[in-house]
């Protein structure tokens, strides 16, 4: 597929996208008093409202802790350290001392659903089985694609009483708690109030959160209005009413901005962040784990399997002319995790731009400029996370031409390329791709390297895309999932990482800066350092 076709199915695509988009932003025009927080997403559709969202870490943060609260939450109140666990609809959780495979939860006492039920343990469990238990009547096949790449190792749960439930594990794990904080608690009563029905209970969603459900349109958009009865009193929503707006186009999401028909918006294209602000608008960032790469097949007959193909990748990308490209909104990429952090370690596979390196690590490997190395790469269009990756894969595109490694791109909808990438290599939705360009947020120890390295993590049992496999790198991850030391956790992170780096894993491309712009109207909006957001403390003035 030519550059030009590329480039023109992707604009296609991207109009047919945005049509829903704007017959949705006409109809929130019209709904500009105070109080009411316009948001325009990076995705293509409204996520799921099922308490498991699609749509990746922005379904979460959109439409998984607006509407639902789960057991163990992040602190989102902070912007000055690393987001960290804080107790939410559980007060208190701990590894069972006889039974160590399994978790005990204290539940907190007095919280409501939306609808004034109140939340027992066996709503808990009723949620777990919605997303794990493919027997129940009430089994929800779309959250339980959504919830096992989060929390894959789950395989028994139940109560012990009102107030007390557990959850075991098929192994020692010491992150679930990090985990859990993927998975919204709905209850039974508002399921049967949908008729029994997952579809229409899509437009009728019951959680605990801080916001409740007044309409929804996947196409167009969601209304969520203030929870005044909230039990967090100091989280009740400062905004009386949150419209999520879907508008998968950076500059649609910019023009939305501009032109007042969004208040807030996610990823704003880089070329024009100067005349935001020059025009008044705030434009927001913060460090946070997130980093941006290609995922490389280690499967029979894949490049990448060669080491000196995979260096060679990473040595040609100038990833401070990337910087450039979108206007200083990253960090250039030094692995999965940033120098600075505990876990990056010490590789010494140095992640530098030196295009006659990688040429002739290529020419050992039998290719060049006028022999070139042949593949396809899976893309996105837009989406959660995925910065902007038409330009910055077209940018990455031109860096490999250069030194002998022609790519073609399979451009995807943000949903469907989710959808390959819990397939895996070699699946057919993956079109003969064999690399796959997927951002991936390292906020815990399971997150950042197991569950996209560990062998038994490999699609479609887990997210290990690339179905890479070393057994003593999967003693390492044994040894990480079982410590309970912080520091010796650290050290085995960093030994990991080290690895991870000097074998050339991935491409690695940048890490995230989380870029929004927001309207002057915003008053009170802290970010995070963390994938979630907090949308509770906004007003608009």
């Amino acid at each position: 597929m030519s550059l030009q076709i590329q480039r023109r199915e992707m604009l296609l695509a991207g109009a047919a996208s945005l049509a829903p988009a704007f017959l949705g932003l006409q109809v929130a025009q019209a709904q500009t008093a105070s109080g009411v927080l316009r948001v325009g997403m990076t995705v293509g559709a409204v996520p799921s409202a099922n308490g498991v969202p699609d749509q990746g870490g922005e379904g979460a943060r959109f439409m998984n802790i607006t509407l639902y609260d789960q057991l163990v939450a992040w602190d989102l109140s902070r912007s000055d350290k690393p987001a960290q666990l804080t107790p939410c609809l559980a007060t208190a959780w701990k590894p069972d001392a006889t039974r160590p495979k399994r978790w005990n939860f204290t539940l907190r006492e007095g919280v409501r659903f939306h609808d004034g039920q109140e939340l027992v343990a066996d709503d808990i469990v009723f949620s777990f089985d919605r997303a794990f238990k493919r027997d129940a009547p009430w089994f929800d096949l779309r959250a339980y694609g959504q919830a096992l790449p989060q929390i894959p190792g789950v395989v028994a749960w139940g109560s012990d009483g009102k107030h007390q439930f557990w959850v075991e594990t098929a192994t020692i794990d010491g992150t679930l708690p990090y985990a859990l904080t993927w998975l919204g608690i709905v209850h039974k009563g508002a399921w049967e109030a949908a008729g029994k029905d997952w579809n229409a209970y899509a437009g009728k969603a019951v959680g605990t959160g801080p916001w409740k459900m007044e309409s929804y349109n996947q196409r167009e958009r969601a209304v969520l209005v203030r929870n005044d009865k909230y039990w967090n009193a100091e989280r009740i929503p400062k905004a009386a009413k949150l419209i999520l707006l879907p508008i998968p186009d950076a500059n649609a999401r910019v023009a939305a901005l501009r032109s007042g028909q969004v208040d807030f918006i996610e990823a704003p294209a880089p070329d024009a962040v100067a005349s935001l602000r020059s025009a008044g608008f705030k434009i927001v960032t913060n460090i946070y784990p997130h980093n941006w790469t290609w995922q490389l097949a280690q499967i029979p007959g894949s490049p990448w399997l060669d080491i000196r193909v995979r260096k060679a990748a990473n040595l040609a990308i100038d990833r401070t002319a990337m910087k450039s490209l979108l206007g200083g909104l990253m960090i250039e990429g030094q692995g999965l995790i940033p120098a600075g952090h505990p876990w990056h370690g010490k590789p010494q596979f140095k992640l530098t731009h030196d295009p006659d390196a990688a040429r002739k690590l290529l020419a050992e490997a039998g290719y060049s400029p006028q022999k070139p190395l042949r593949t396809k790469v899976a893309i996105s269009n837009s989406g959660s996370g995925q910065m902007q990756p038409l330009p910055m894969n077209e940018f990455i595109q031109q860096s490999l031409r250069e030194v002998g490694i022609e790519v073609q791109f399979e451009v995807f909808e943000w949903q469907a390329l989710i959808e390959v990438w819990k397939a895996g290599a070699g699946a057919q939705v993956a079109r003969g791709c064999m690399a796959l360009n997927i951002s991936q947020g390292p906020f815990d120890p399971f997150r950042a390297f197991a569950r996209i390295l560990q062998t038994n993590m490999a699609a479609p049992a887990g997210v290990n895309w690339s179905r890479f496999s070393d057994p003593e790198l999967d003693k390492v991850f044994l040894q990480i999932q079982q410590e309970t030391n912080t520091a010796k956790q650290d050290a085995l992170m960093a030994q990991v990482h080290a690895q991870v780096v000097d074998r050339a894993l991935f491409l690695f491309a940048a890490h995230d800066l989380n870029p929004r712009a927001i309207s002057p109207k915003v008053k009170g909006f802290v970010q995070a350092q963390s994938w979630f957001q907090d949308l509770t403390p906004i007003s608009i003035g």
